[in-house]
């Protein structure tokens, strides 16, 4: 795996780290090709219960696509009439996009600094955000006379609302980390000096937790945000019915009885 991308597994807790701190981790070809066989990883490995998505640097979480190389491509693309450089869209963003939302175990996203673009849609991709007090979120897609992808246009009205997104989306600004808390895109907002501490807390007491119920809190919130009443009833009646049969739910109710704390076995 390349150096642009660090990925290491501990105690249940996969750690991705975009690693192009000089480039404030913007996302070159090596980059997403990393960042996405990293995530497929975790996803992939029943070892891992949690994953913490963070950067390296102080400045920034990711900026996006890193526009000096992407320039170049475009240059090719004229010459060449192929018109690939779009194509990173389907064959980098979309794959780590469904992986950091479809997994089976809960992603914390640890924002050190700035996201923009692609980087904010991955921070909205996690299941939970840990924001340093001096990071900032901004769409910048129209600053660049392009349209939302890595799954902002469906993230970003979750949270915020379609009318806010929608602004946020046409009128591209910065939002500094106290208004991300606010509009819900930040979970919580730490001093900068503990944003990597506090973070990693957060993702090893999930990594710690009842895997079984965490993966069906995922699917059932992603299913009920689009379907009826009646049908988000009968899915929470299918996912209840898979989490009461893990052991974790055994384990939680004994240990409820005798008074002691559960020790979960991610099963």
């Amino acid at each position: 795996m390349a150096d642009t991308v660090l990925y290491e597994v501990s105690d249940g807790l996969a750690t991705i780290t975009l690693n192009r701190p000089e480039a404030m981790n913007a996302l070159d070809i090596a980059a997403k090709v990393a960042l996405r066989d990293a995530v497929r990883s975790a996803a992939a490995d029943d070892a891992v219960r949690a994953v913490l998505l963070t950067a390296a640097g102080e400045r920034a979480f990711c900026v996006g696509q890193d526009l000096k190389e992407h320039i170049g491509l475009l240059a090719a693309d004229r010459e060449s009439g192929e018109g690939r450089t779009m194509s990173t869209v389907r064959e980098h963003y979309n794959p780590i996009v469904r992986a950091l939302t479809e997994m089976p175990k809960p992603v914390v996203a640890g924002v050190n600094g700035v996201a923009a673009g692609a980087g904010f849609g991955f921070a909205l991709a996690a299941d939970y955000r840990v924001v340093a007090d001096t990071a900032a979120f901004n769409t910048s897609f129209a600053g660049v006379a392009l349209t939302a992808d890595s799954g902002v246009s469906w993230t970003l009205p979750r949270v915020v609302g379609p009318g806010r997104a929608t602004d946020l989306l046409l009128f591209p600004r910065s939002i500094k980390a106290q208004e991300a808390y606010e509009l819900g895109i930040a979970n919580r907002v730490v001093p900068a000096a503990e944003l990597r501490a506090e973070a990693e807390r957060v993702a090893r007491t999930l990594a710690e937790g009842p895997t079984v119920a965490y993966a069906a809190i995922k699917e059932a919130v992603a299913f009920g945000y689009g379907h009826s009443l009646a049908e988000t009833l009968e899915k929470e009646d299918e996912l209840q019915s898979r989490a009461g049969a893990s052991q974790d739910h055994a384990i939680a109710v004994q240990a409820f009885v005798d008074k002691e704390r559960p020790k979960y076995l991610g099963r």
